[in-house]
């Protein structure tokens, strides 16, 4: 493999450090910043990084990527996703912004049920061209390595199929299995006893993690207890969506089971705050979604100031999150959650790595980790959350090549 050299870049920034998580204002702003530097890539991991007035002779075949005037972050990580997913849902959008809420639609059949039909529909060929062209959407965002969750099928054929195609695309897979209740099943208890029974042995062997939406109108505690327990007991790491309309008991099961994430928060109040701030699992905020169906923002600063592990992530998916960029989230975060930009990146990289089990290879751009790096069109790597929806992604190296690259006007 041809190594790659990236010269005379304005700033090299990464998080501060090895650990991870990283917890409080004081860790999660701590930034390691070289100055008119270089990072040297050697079979798809970073072999060195440095100010450029240290670097030596590199001999050998090594390709050579210009940083001049360019900042470089780590390749950013989407820890929450649903981007295996077929259609749209453009008629939602503008009945909403009519005045149906979510939960109206989504009573009415169509919502996450809408999507269930589409993706249905489309076949394995068919998702795996959907998720091809939302992953080059996230990959020209800065994002390189990606978490999608199944759950827009609801039946045994569509959700494997979800998941593989999710596997086969370099993606993190999840076992949505309790997203919702199908049409054709009368009740959540009669569904989970079909999904544990017939999908989960399967979905086990497929995906990473098992998450279930734990909301009204969707499954409660006691069903969502059943699921994960199961899930569990066949390997599966534990995430939840909860809080997103009401507290529903979401946080005191996350942390009763040791899920490894709560996502979502945008009803959270002090006793959830002080609930993960006293426990290992991760709160994966989601600004875009609250903005999208006008919801009140999680409540990421007092999360971040009681200490809690908090990520940051797109929840890409058609209904109620039809965003892609991870620097919009980090544009949101510091906007509307109140946290600065340098929060912001530790959310977006070396948390949301912890999150899919993986900061001791990404997330860091540090000798040993995976060469995934992202160039911004800028000297300041601030610009990436100031600039609100900027183009400023120039090129995007992924394994220590070069995947994306912006074309010259």
């Amino acid at each position: 493999m041809t190594r790659l050299l990236i010269r005379d870049l304005a700033q090299v920034v990464s998080p501060a450090g090895t650990r991870a998580p990283l917890r409080g204002p004081a860790e999660m702003s701590a930034l390691d910043v070289v100055e008119d530097g270089y990072i040297l890539c050697e079979q798809g991991r970073i072999a060195a990084v440095g100010p450029m007035a240290e670097l030596g002779s590199v001999g050998g075949e090594v390709e050579e990527l210009d940083g001049s005037g360019r900042a470089a972050v780590p390749g950013l990580v989407d820890c929450h996703t649903h981007a295996c997913f077929a259609g749209d849902r453009a008629d939602e959008f503008s009945l909403r912004a009519a005045g149906a809420t979510y939960e109206e639609l989504h009573a009415a059949g169509g919502g996450i049920i809408s999507t269930v039909r589409a993706t249905r529909a489309a076949g394995e060929e068919g998702l795996a061209e959907a998720l091809d062209l939302h992953r080059s959407w996230m990959l020209a965002a800065g994002t390189t390595t990606f978490e999608a969750k199944s759950g827009y099928g609801l039946d045994r054929e569509t959700e494997l199929m979800q998941l593989r195609v999710v596997r086969a695309a370099g993606g993190v897979p999840t076992w949505l299995g309790a997203h919702a209740v199908p049409p054709e099943f009368d009740d959540a208890d009669s569904y989970l006893d079909f999904a544990l029974a017939e999908v989960l042995p399967e979905a086990a062997q497929l995906a990473e993690a098992a998450d279930v939406f734990l909301e009204r109108g969707a499954l409660d505690v006691a069903q969502a207890r059943r699921y994960l327990e199961a899930c569990a007991t066949a390997g599966l790491e534990l995430r939840l969506h909860a809080d997103q309309f009401t507290e529903a008991g979401g946080i005191p099961l996350a942390v009763e089971l040791g899920a490894r994430s709560v996502d979502h928060l945008e009803a959270t109040r002090s006793e959830g705050v002080e609930a993960l701030a006293a426990s290992e699992v991760a709160a994966v905020l989601l600004p875009v979604a609250a903005l999208f169906l006008d919801r009140p923002m999680p409540p990421g600063r007092e999360l971040l100031e009681a200490g809690a592990v908090i990520a940051l992530a797109t929840d890409f998916n058609p209904g109620s999150a039809f965003c892609h960029s991870l620097p919009v989230a980090m544009t949101l975060a510091c906007t509307q959650l109140g946290v600065a930009p340098e929060v912001a990146l530790t959310a977006s990289t070396v948390n949301a790595a912890h999150v899919l089990g993986r900061a001791d290879r990404i997330g860091r751009i540090a000798p040993g980790y995976v060469a995934d790096v992202v160039l911004l069109e800028t000297a300041d790597w601030r610009h990436l959350a100031y600039h609100f929806a900027g183009d400023l992604i120039a090129a995007v190296v992924k394994d220590g090549a070069v995947a994306w690259r912006r074309l010259a006007a």
